[in-house]
């Protein structure tokens, strides 16, 4: 999410959620020129306040946003770029807590419509992050700015354009 300046971020693809969902932290909402806006934290790594980042963003919608398990939550939404396999591409996010999942963001259909083939049988299609990264984003290793900037994907998602 380069707008936010996060380089690392263990995301899941969902074809089942119309819009990405994004784990949120401290969420705060606030009016800027008579506009809503929100305050949040973003902890790239999983179990981990290390390298939380600040990011502020305008509101666009709020939706009211049914779970996998039923419950309903409205939740404010957001537009940002993403990287995904490489690709730059602007996506809505909708913000809330995440503490139960194991990934810090969902990339929703919307995000990937006309851009990406997904293949349900493949994982890191876009390439895998170094395995210091991956260290880190589990709590077991050490990771810099200059190695998480390296492990972006450069590889594009099979059968994208």
């Amino acid at each position: 999410m380069p707008e936010w300046t996060v380089a690392h971020l263990k995301a899941k693809v969902d074809t089942g959620a119309r819009t990405s969902s994004l784990h949120a932290f401290g969420l705060e909402w606030f009016d800027r020129d008579g506009n809503p806006w929100v305050r949040f934290e973003i902890h790239p790594w999983q179990r981990s306040t290390a390298d939380a980042v600040i990011a502020e963003a305008a509101v666009v919608a709020t939706r009211d946003i049914r779970s996998s398990s039923g419950d309903v939550e409205h939740r404010p939404v957001v537009n940002t770029s993403i990287v995904v396999a490489g690709r730059t591409v602007t996506a809505e996010v909708t913000l809330t807590r995440r503490d139960a999942m194991g990934f810090r963001m969902l990339i929703g259909r919307e995000a990937l419509r006309r851009r990406f083939l997904v293949d349900p049988g493949m994982s890191y299609r876009g390439g895998r992050p170094d395995k210091s990264i991956r260290r880190r984003n589990r709590g077991d290793g050490a990771a810099t700015p200059a190695t998480a900037a390296a492990s972006r994907p450069s590889r594009s998602v099979k059968g994208s354009p």
